[in-house]
Order: C-alpha cells, then structure tokens, then sequence
C-alpha cells in the first residue's frame, strides 16, 4: 500500500511537472508572437526583416537631350550589370564557359577575378549587359552570381555630335559637354523601394516603392542634326585628306545667335569608350585657341571705316610691294600698286592693312575687338572653354600695331570669330550666342552702325569673286562672302612652319542666313592656306545647310538669264 502511494505521487508529480512545461511553453509562445513585449513579435518582426527585407535605390531617368527639330541626341536606356558574391559562387565547368562566351570575356579571367578578391562580397564581372543577355546569365542557375538593373547613356548620333555632348560616367553623371554643362538640369532624383531577399541576395518580392523616382528635365539644344552631320562629315575629309592634327566648324543662325552645328575632329564614339584618348574629347570650337591671321582684317576694317578717317573707294599706295616696320618687313604675294581700301580686303593685302592701321588711334582696332567680344568667354556654360586674349598696350611699336591689324598678338576660338562674323552678317546687331533652341526672338545690342557692317559685308563678296582669295567657298546655288586666313602656330622657339588654316563667311551673301567658320590645324603637305584647305569644307556645308534650311538659291535665275558664273 505505501509502494503504491509513493508510485501515485510520483507519477502526478511528473505529470504535473510535464504539463507545467507545455503550459510553460505555449505561454512563452504566446508572448513572443501575440503580445508585444521586449522580446515579443516585434522584436522577432525586426530581427526577420533585418535579415530579409532591404532597401533599394531606383534610378531616375536622365533628361533627354534632343536636337531643335526633337530627334534624340542623347537618352538613357535599362541595361544590366552582372556581379558575383564570391563567397557563395558555385559554378560547373560547363556553367562557367557560357557565362564567359554571354560575357564576351575569358572563363579563366572570371574565375582568377573571383579567387583574387575571395574576401569581399561583391565583384562585378561586367557592366553595360543587355537585358536579353542578362536572362540568358539567369537561366544558367549559377549560385553567387547576380544582377543589378541600372540606366546607361545612349548616343544615337555616336560621334558626329560627341564633342558636343560629351558623355556620361556609370553613376549617370555628367563629365564632359553638354552632359555636364547642363548636369544639374538632367541629372533627376532617385526613388526607394523595399524588398524581400533570399540567402543569396536576390530579390524574391517587391514590397513597395515610398518614394518614386524623379527623372531629369529634357534639354532642345539649338543644333541641327542634319546640319551637325553636314559639318562633321565635312571636317574629317578635310581633317583626313591633308592629314591635319584637328579641326573644327561651327554654324550660326545670324538672326537668333543660335549655334546650328558645332563639330570638331578627332572625334570618339561616346557608346565605346574602350579606345578613347582624352585629346578626342574636347570641343575644339571653345577650347583651342588660334592667331586668327587674315580673317581679323575685315573686323579690323570695320574700326578703319568707323573712324571717318577712310572709305571703301578710298585709294591706298601699296606700293613697292613691302613695307618696313622697325626690323620687320611685311611684305605682299605681288606688289598690288594703288589700289581702294576695299580691295585690301579682296587681296588680302598686308602692306595696305598695316598703313591703315597705323593711320588711326592706337587704341582704335583693339576697342573694336573688344566690343565683337573677341578674348572673352562666350557664356554658354560649357566646359573647357578657353577665352583667348587681347591685347591693350596703349604704347605698342608700329609692327604690333599693324599685326594687329591682320590677326597676329590676339588669340580667338572659332566661335568666337563666327560670332564677330555674324554681328557682320546681321548688319552690326550682335545676338548672345546659345546651345539651348530659343522659343522667342532675342533682343540684339547694335554694336556696330548698319552701313559699315554692310560696306564690310560688300568686301567680304569680293574674296569669292574672280580677283579674290577664297574662291574655293564658292557654291553653284548660293552666292557666299567670307574672307580666307593662313596663320602661323607658335612653338617654343616662336613662329613654326605649321600654319592653322581658315575660312569664315556667310550665307547667301546679300542677305545671310548662316555664318560658318573653318579651323584645320596643321595641314601636311604642300596645300596650307585657308584658300585651299577651309573654303572648300566652307563651301559644302553652306551648300547643303542652306538647302536643308529651305532658303531659296540666289544664283540659279541669274546664271540661267546672263550665262555667267554670278560670283560676287
């Protein structure tokens, strides 16, 4: 009987004492997933979601940037980056060969890159994949290997509009041209998302996006693309054919200061940038600066003739054919004789130029180069830009003054010198020069009095004439004024035996639409003046941009009734 009470005892202790446990324990339960204490579901809640659910950047679509006409210059599309965690990477043989041939690249290189950075959680193998390729690496099935959906920079025109735009870095980020100029504008604001990841790191659910992406705001350049593609086209047969270190083109519009094409050579494809040199990237409209040699004459004529000192019938001796200043002698192709202030310009000649100059203030030419902003930054904002110089040395020798005069001891960029050209074209109206299409008509500063711009506009007729030095920048349809230049570089040890080839003009010559200038550094061979190696680049791009433009030819009807060429 007692063996009996002591087993009957024992027993409801344990029983009790098992009972206990699972109260115990579905209590504790009850606790960490019902009741909301220290340790209870929301610690667990946080604890799971810490390891699970993250927070992921969604990237803003940059601004788009379009031609004045809206064709596409530069947009962002979805591409893929692929990349390895190598702590969890496990691929077979087979696997790791497709993945290199869907890559482009070596399977022992891919597998060398994992091994060497063993320690780190995150390698990528490439960026810049498409997304078709991206679900061909998915379907592999290879542990480890990941990937992240990213927006890239697109140039539908590549090159021809390259130095223009310039590009952008992976980040979406612009470095060079417009891309960076106006990165601000395009650059948007990224959104979040949260999402569910496996062990692995990849996404399993999209729990939603708190914030949304902002995208960048659209830029209307004010180039043309058919005429940017003209230029381009254009300057690198010029650039290739004379064998020349670069060049450069720009287009404005004379009524509204807008630039049409800017191009420059050597160029660069902005979707590959695996071969590009850093000298390939600038605008060498904005960033190379030159003596613009006999293409300042005409700008210079125009403080001559504002002077009263002078007019365009006025005969000027230029004979013997020279002229000494001090130790130097400047000196004509031919001795012209007398000949009228306007023909100076016609030929081109240096001894004429010089006595003119002298004849006035010291002060004269410069002031005017002053106020056709020549030597001063342009304002467009872009990078690389380099302002030029020139010089206000109120006690010059003569040959500094009559240097001058002729475009020696000033340094301009062709933009620069395509705006004075165009202040010129536009009956002495200066319009400020922009990148961006304009929605209204700009206010112009009269700079310069309307008849002298066009007894200047008259002389630079002549240069394409019968008697004048550009005739090369003739067209068949289109009558043309513009004035030839061959400067001299400057090396270390002064003057060099390379010469910087040019040609500046308008279009059509009595009531121009278009200004355009020619740059061509350092032609080889025997053709080096601006006559024979930038008038003709002249020639075809306003042919074609005036066509293009829809302004109707000035030569045809006359040509056709008098059987003449109609050369002015």
């Amino acid at each position: 009987m007692i063996n009996m009470v002591k087993h009957n005892w024992r027993f409801l202790l344990m029983s009790f004492g098992l009972i206990g446990l699972g109260v115990s324990l579905c209590l504790k339960m009850t606790l960490l997933q019902v009741f909301d204490t220290g340790f209870g579901v929301g610690f667990l809640k946080r604890q799971g979601d810490n390891r699970t659910i993250r927070t992921e950047t969604v990237e803003a679509y940059r601004g788009m940037i379009t031609d004045r006409r809206g064709v596409p210059l530069a947009i962002s599309t979805p591409v893929v980056s692929i990349w390895v965690d190598p702590k969890f990477f496990d691929a077979s043989e087979g696997q790791l060969e497709s993945l290199a041939n869907i890559l482009e690249k070596d399977s022992d290189a891919i597998r060398a890159r994992i091994e060497k950075y063993q320690s780190k959680r995150f390698v990528y193998l490439k960026k810049g994949v498409a997304p078709y390729d991206a679900d061909d690496i998915d379907a592999l099935g290879i542990k480890g290997v990941h990937r992240d959906t990213t927006l890239q920079r697109f140039y539908p025109a590549g090159e021809v509009t390259a130095n223009l735009l310039g590009y952008t870095n992976y980040e979406g980020k612009g470095l060079e041209g417009v891309e960076y100029a106006y990165n601000d504008w395009l650059i948007g604001s990224p959104g979040h998302k949260k999402v569910v990841q496996d062990l692995y790191g990849r996404t399993i659910k999209v729990l939603g996006q708190p914030q949304d992406p902002e995208p960048g705001k659209d830029i209307s350049l004010s180039i043309d693309l058919r005429l940017q593609f003209l230029a381009h086209k254009a300057l690198k047969k010029a650039v290739n054919y004379h064998r020349a270190a670069s060049g450069s083109i720009v287009v404005l519009d004379n009524n509204t200061g807008e630039v049409l094409a800017m191009a420059s050579q050597p160029s660069f494809n902005p979707n590959d940038r695996s071969e590009m040199r850093l000298s390939d990237v600038k605008n060498r409209a904005i960033s190379d600066v030159f003596e613009p040699g006999s293409t300042a004459k005409p700008l210079s004529m125009l403080a001559i003739l504002e002077s009263g000192k002078f007019a365009p019938q006025d005969i000027i001796n230029t004979h013997p054919g020279y002229i000494r200043l001090g130790k130097k002698t400047l000196i004509d192709p031919v001795d012209y004789g007398k000949i009228s202030v306007g023909r100076i310009i016609t030929k081109s000649s240096q001894v004429g130029m010089s006595k003119l100059a002298l004849a006035l203030e010291p002060t004269d030419i410069p002031l005017m180069m002053d106020r056709l902003e020549l030597g001063k930054f342009i304002g467009t904002g872009m990078p690389g830009e380099h302002p030029g110089f020139v010089p206000h040395d109120l006690y010059w020798s003569k040959i500094e003054r009559a240097a001058l005069s002729y475009g020696y001891g000033l340094t301009v960029n062709s933009l620069q010198l395509a705006r004075a050209y165009a202040v010129v074209a536009a009956d002495g109206k200066a319009y400020p020069l922009s990148l961006i299409k304009l929605t209204e008509q700009p206010k112009a500063s009269q700079i310069v009095a309307p008849a002298l711009a066009q007894e200047v506009k008259a002389m630079l007729a002549t240069v394409t004439g019968r008697e004048g030095t550009g005739k090369r920048a003739r067209t068949s349809a289109y009558s043309v004024a513009g004035k030839t230049g061959t400067s001299h570089k400057v090396g270390e040890g002064g003057y060099e035996l390379k010469y910087i080839s040019l040609f500046a003009g308008m279009a059509p010559a009595k009531d121009p639409k278009i200004t355009v200038v020619v740059s061509i550094d350092d032609p080889k061979g025997s053709r080096y003046f601006g006559g024979e190696v930038a008038a003709p680049v002249f020639s075809s791009v306003v042919a074609g941009s005036l066509r293009l433009l829809d302004v109707p030819p000035d030569l045809l009807v006359s040509r056709y009734i008098s059987g003449s060429e109609g050369a002015m």
